[in-house]
């Protein structure tokens, strides 16, 4: 790896960890566009910068939180399933899901399916999005813990699972997407802890690539930072639709270029 391909990942991690397109997909697409061998050097290159991202929610959105009482106990709540299916999955998640070329795509396109066709049903419906984050229960919670963790399939979206359901609930797109960001503090914090753990014999023996990892890190924030402020703004008057249709699109250039699957 060189710099300008730490600073693209870096780009690539930092502008797709908290839309719903899928980071993971995004990152796996981009690896094998610019030619990365998939070594231990290039997944502990990108857990690194996926913490970056979660950094740029610590500044945003870290105290809000723990002002919230009642919020801090939904998203302990709404993590508890998610953390249990990844756990238990996780090695799975690892060797099966993230080789399956067919699985990442077939689940890439369905989820921009199913944007668009909630979409069009609120457009044509009585169906009035009004809720916010205060009127959660912990019935709900939960059971967008469970949504979050389909998302261990790469090209389902962590951000995109949570809105859709949220939105199906009839909570507001901007309520739902602060509510994905929130969760996020500890589904990313915890993913990236374990697989820091399990890297750690990369980490002590490691004796270049370091500035590498800095560089990354240091995109991948500043950039989620921006996108996170952009994200909730766009969804205070916009819909999912332009997520679903770019979902679609970029399917088929992969598909087109035989890049996937």
């Amino acid at each position: 790896m060189n710099f300008i391909q730490s600073i693209i990942l870096g780009v690539v991690e930092g502008l797709t960890e908290f839309l719903p397109i899928s980071s993971t997909f995004h990152l796996i697409v981009t690896s094998r566009l610019l030619s990365l061998p998939s070594s231990d050097f290039i997944k502990l290159f990108e857990v690194v910068i996926q913490s970056g991202a979660i950094f740029a929610l610590v500044f945003l959105y870290l105290k809000t939180l723990f002002q919230d009482k009642k919020l801090l106990m939904n998203v302990i709540y709404s993590f508890i399933p998610t953390g249990l299916v990844a756990f238990s999955l996780h090695n799975v998640i690892k060797t099966v899901f993230f080789e399956n070329n067919l699985l990442m795509l077939t689940m890439f396109v369905l989820v921009g399916i199913v944007f668009l066709v909630l979409e069009r049903y609120l457009h044509g419906s009585a169906t009035h999005l009004s809720k916010t984050c205060v009127s959660m229960s912990s019935k709900q919670a939960i059971l967008i813990g469970f949504a979050q963790a389909c998302a261990i399939v790469p090209g389902v979206s962590r951000s995109g699972s949570i809105i859709v359901v949220m939105m199906i609930m009839g909570y507001k797109r901007d309520e739902s997407a602060k509510y994905t960001f929130l969760l996020s503090l500890p589904t990313i914090f915890a993913a990236s802890t374990l697989d820091l753990f399990q890297s750690r014999a990369i980490l002590t023996s490691m004796t270049d690539g370091w500035l590498l990892i800095v560089v990354g890190f240091i995109i991948s924030l500043v950039v989620a930072y921006l996108v996170v402020k952009w994200f909730i703004h766009y969804l205070g008057t916009h819909t999912l639709a332009i997520f679903g249709w770019y979902r679609l699109v970029a399917a088929a250039l992969l598909i087109l270029f035989r890049v996937l699957p």
